[in-house]
């Protein structure tokens, strides 16, 4: 095994965990900018306002992506199984 192959299968790793969080990453920069949007325009500081929408919106992101992230995750991990031969030399 090379580094090329390591830094290939790094890249590949990070691309996925990067395409897997995006979906969340997302929901939470939206809904926390109109929270804040919203609390400096009526000037109400509360935590609480800023912090359960962003939760629910999170919790309902996962809901709608969940099975799209799984089945990415599934893809890579066999992808991964499948170059271990020849990773190692045999094939």
């Amino acid at each position: 095994m090379d580094t090329s192959a390591v830094l290939d299968i790094g890249l590949q790793g990070l691309w996925v965990a990067a395409k897997l969080a995006a979906p969340v990453l997302l929901t939470a920069l939206t809904v926390g900018f109109a929270i804040s949007l919203l609390q400096s325009i009526t000037q109400i500081q509360e935590i609480t306002l800023s912090f359960v929408p962003k939760a629910i919106a999170v919790c309902i992101a996962l809901l709608v992506c969940g099975h799209w992230m799984i089945t990415e995750m599934i893809t890579f991990t066999q992808q991964l199984f499948e170059k271990i031969p020849s990773l190692l030399g045999g094939g």
